[in-house]
C-alpha cells in the first residue's frame, strides 16, 4: 500500500496580500465597528496600538509578521514598553488591543492559536481622578461672561456637563432632538450605541434655554444646523464644537477662576459623580447616571464612597 502523506497544516483562506498588517488591522477594525459600533476615536486607538506592535515586530531579528507573533514575543513587547518608561496602564491598554485582535484572528481562521490567551494585564495602582471642590466648580461655572453670546454658550456647556455628567464627546455632539426641555432630560447615545436618559437640573436648564433662545441664533447668523453647541469663527463656523476646543475653553476659564490644580477634559464629569456621592447619593444610582460599568471606574468611585462613609462615621459616631 502506498504510504500516507502526512497531513499538512490548514492554510489560511487569505491571500498573502491580505495577511499584511495593514490589511489585517483594517479587517479587524471593520469587524469591531460592525459588531460593537465603536466610535471613530476608539477604532483609531486600536489601529494605532496594533500598528505600533507590528512595527516593533518588524524591528526584531528576525522580523516577524503580525499574524505570526508568539506568546514570548508579546511578553517581550510588554517588557519593552515598561523599560521605555511607558505607564502600566498604557501597556495594559495595548495588551487588551492585542488580545482582542488575536481572538478575532482565531475566529476568522487567520491563525490557529491565540498567542495572547494566557497573558495577564499588569497590576496598576488605583488612580483617583483629580477632583475640584464644590467651591472651585462654582468659580469655574461663573467664569464665562454671560453678557456675550460666546460667554452664554460656554456657561450653558459647563452647567450642563456638571449637571448631567456627560462625556465631553457626548456634550459637543448634542443635537436639538436629544433635548427634552420640559422634562429636563437628555437622550444620549453613548459608547457601544447604548442609549440612556440623562436628567439635568433647573439651573442648567435655565442657562441652556437662554442660550438656545438668544445666543445660539446670534452665533449661527442665519445658518442651519441641528448641533446645539456651535462655533462662531474659522472654518468650523456654524458647526458643532470640537472636543479639543471645549478642552481649551475649560483650561481658559479655570485660569480665570484661579484654579491651579491639574485638570482633564472630564474634570466636571468626575466632579458630578463625586459631589453626588458626597451628598449621600447611592453608588448604584450614580453608576446608572454616570453610565459606567467597567471594573476600574467602579473601584474608583467605590473608594470615594467608602472615604465619604469613613468621614461621616468619624463625625457622627460617639466613638468616632
Amino acid at each position: 500500500m502506498p504510504e500516507k502523506t502526512p497531513a499538512q497544516p490548514q492554510a489560511s483562506s487569505l491571500q498573502p496580500s491580505s495577511l499584511q498588517p495593514s490589511s489585517l488591522i483594517d479587517s479587524f477594525t471593520d469587524a469591531l465597528w460592525l459588531q460593537d459600533g465603536l466610535s471613530a476615536n476608539t477604532l483609531a486607538a486600536y489601529r494605532r496600538d496594533l500598528r505600533l506592535f507590528a512595527q516593533w515586530l518588524q524591528s526584531q531579528s528576525p522580523p516577524t509578521a503580525l499574524h505570526s507573533a508568539s506568546e514570548t514575543q508579546i511578553q517581550q513587547y510588554q517588557a519593552h514598553l515598561f523599560t521605555s518608561a511607558h505607564k502600566a496602564s498604557t501597556a495594559n491598554r495595548r495588551l487588551s488591543a492585542l488580545k482582542r485582535f488575536y481572538a478575532w484572528a482565531v475566529r476568522e481562521r487567520h491563525i490557529s492559536q491565540d498567542p495572547s490567551l494566557r497573558l495577564q494585564a499588569a497590576k496598576t495602582p488605583l488612580r483617583v481622578p483629580k477632583l475640584l471642590s464644590e467651591a472651585q466648580v462654582e468659580s469655574l461655572l461663573a467664569a464665562p461672561n454671560c453678557n456675550t453670546p460666546l460667554g452664554l454658550r460656554d456657561r450653558a456647556m459647563l452647567e450642563l456637563m456638571y449637571a448631567s455628567g456627560l462625556r465631553v464627546s457626548e456634550l459637543v455632539a448634542l443635537t436639538l432632538l436629544q433635548i427634552s426641555p420640559l422634562e429636563q432630560v437628555l437622550r444620549i447615545t453613548g459608547k457601544g450605541n447604548k442609549e440612556r436618559l440623562v436628567p439635568f437640573g433647573a439651573v442648567a436648564s435655565d442657562y441652556l434655554q437662554r442660550y438656545l433662545a438668544t445666543a445660539r441664533p446670534a452665533l449661527l447668523g442665519g445658518r442651519q444646523t441641528e448641533a446645539v453647541f456651535i462655533t462662531a469663527r474659522g472654518s468650523r463656523a456654524g458647526q458643532a464644537m470640537s472636543r479639543v476646543m471645549f478642552w481649551q475653553l475649560v483650561k481658559k476659564y479655570a485660569l480665570q477662576a484661579g484654579i491651579l490644580v491639574p485638570l482633564s477634559p472630564h474634570t466636571l464629569r468626575h466632579a458630578f459623580a463625586t459631589h453626588l456621592l458626597n451628598h449621600g447619593a447611592d453608588l448604584r444610582v450614580v453608576q446608572l447616571l454616570f453610565f459606567f460599568n467597567d471594573t476600574a471606574t467602579t473601584e474608583i468611585y467605590t473608594h470615594i464612597a467608602r472615604e465619604r462613609l469613613k468621614t461621616l462615621h468619624a463625625h457622627h459616631h460617639p466613638r468616632g
